[in-house]
């Protein structure tokens, strides 16, 4: 519309036969004249001779254009001739168009008119070659640094790398007291614990085996991310009230420093006392998780870090403090060796208590139940019976010594029924009164004797009546 409206503003006519519209859009007038022109010559001379005739002839030649049978009026006095004759050039420009939608073959293609060029067509056999390539196994990759380190090699246990240590950075040894920061993650992602400053003897089992085994593969610095199965970490028991049994942990581990540890020698008393604390406290963490190895272990650290040769003086005092504390790790380093069946071991730590206290109940209760396990009743019943003696109010105690008491006297039929039969004369075992067996011989002696007794004198009294 808007070519329209242009077309009737150059004319300058509004209306009347002189001012009709061209319907043909400004922009194709002038393509579609010399067009034309240019392929039929006839009809270029035609528009020529229109072009010397008077306006009323151009009107009849109009008459048989889309525009219908309206008449052509003549132009209004004092109006110039029409010297643009582009309203005919649109009534041939139907035909024209015509002309142009049935010899479209003579247009150029599209790719011609700019636009970008059609791919070249596919060799024979890309496609065959494309999934055969597909079918194949993609190689497996190279390892990174930052894959998973399965550290036992039984996939229980394994260690990535989430930050590397600076440059230059070690690790740490077995011995060594590392400071760690700790984040404990169940595998559904809750957090359990988190530990800013964990301080710990890399080796000395004073934490779970995860950490005890993963941080010596640390640089320091370094932040790791390690999951590890329930066996290195709190086992069946778990550890209440965050950790349920037999779970799994994620560890985010950072290494802050590793140094080495103390010289046991040069300490002093008081950091002796702390130290064979903090040894006797992982132990008993591990007894109550029911891993009495790594609890005699703790155990061990904490009586060689009291017992260990001192080169700084001492008071009383913290000598007292030791002894007690010595006697504790003892008590328990036995309570852990009898829960291994190390009975021998279990005994020699009794005996090491009872040397320094030989009124310790609990020492001499575990004394008599070695002394048991190893069928060695007859010295296990009094050393209970002075336990009880200490305690009286011990149930305990009591029910063991009356389990001991009844295992004994059975022993001890049984080895005297052995022995007759070892003797060859298994008829006279009693068979009724067994119990009474042993009796019964000393009192028909005593019997007859007091018998022959009252004759003789009976006997005498007589002879001396007669005389």
């Amino acid at each position: 519309m808007g070519a329209v409206v242009a077309a009737v503003v150059a004319n300058g006519h509004g209306v009347g036969g002189a001012g009709r519209l061209s319907l043909v859009p400004e922009a194709r007038r002038p393509r579609l004249g010399a067009g034309r022109g240019a392929q039929d010559p006839k009809r270029g001379s035609r528009n020529r001779r229109a072009s010397s005739h008077p306006p009323s002839s151009m009107a009849s030649c109009a008459e048989p254009s889309t525009m219908g049978p309206e008449p052509a009026a003549p132009p209004p006095a004092g109006v110039p001739p029409l010297e643009d004759f582009e309203v005919l050039d649109g009534v041939e420009d139907t035909e024209g168009e015509e002309e142009e939608e049935e010899n479209l073959s003579e247009l150029r293609p599209l790719e011609d008119m700019g636009q970008p060029p059609l791919e070249e067509p596919e060799q024979p056999g890309a496609l065959a070659r494309e999934f055969l390539a597909a079918m194949e196994p993609e190689p497996e990759p190279a390892p990174v640094p930052d894959e998973w380190l399965d550290i036992l090699g039984n996939g229980l246990l394994r260690k990535k790398t989430l930050v590397p240590g600076p440059p230059g950075s070690s690790r740490p040894a077995k011995g060594q007291v590392v400071t760690v920061q700790l984040q404990t993650s169940l595998e559904n992602g809750t957090r359990v614990q988190e530990e800013p400053e964990l301080v710990f003897t890399l080796g000395d089992c004073d934490v779970i085996q995860a950490l005890d085994l993963s941080v010596p593969l640390m640089d320091v610095g370094e932040t790791a991310m390690v999951t590890a199965d329930s066996k290195y970490c709190y086992g069946p028991q778990g550890r209440s009230p965050y950790i349920p049994p037999h779970a799994a942990l994620c560890l985010e581990v950072t290494l802050k420093t590793a140094v080495d540890g103390p010289d046991l020698e040069m300490l002093t008393g008081q950091e002796r006392v702390a130290l064979a604390n903090r040894k006797r406290e992982c132990g008993n963490a591990h007894y109550q998780r029911a891993d009495f190895v790594l609890a005699a272990n703790s155990y061990d650290l904490a009586i060689k870090a009291i017992t260990s040769s001192a080169k700084v003086d001492m008071t009383f005092e913290e000598e007292e403090q030791l002894l007690q504390l010595k006697v504790k790790c003892l008590n328990n380093l036995a309570a852990s060796q009898l829960k291994l069946d190390h009975y021998r071991a279990a005994l020699r730590s009794c005996s090491l208590v009872l040397e320094h206290q030989p009124d310790n109940i609990k020492a001499l209760f575990r004394k008599g139940k070695v002394l048991a396990q190893q069928g060695e009743y007859s010295e296990a019943i009094p050393i209970l019976r002075a336990a009880l003696k200490l305690e009286p109010s011990n149930k305990t105690i009591h029910a063991e010594l009356s389990k001991l008491v009844k295992k004994h006297a059975a022993q001890r039929s049984t080895e005297t029924a052995l022995y007759r039969k070892m003797l060859g004369n298994p008829s006279r075992l009693p068979a009724k009164c067994p119990g009474k067996g042993a009796w019964s011989i000393p009192w028909k002696w005593l019997f007859g004797a007091t018998a022959v007794a009252l004759g003789g004198v009976a006997l005498s009294v007589v002879i001396a009546a007669r005389n």
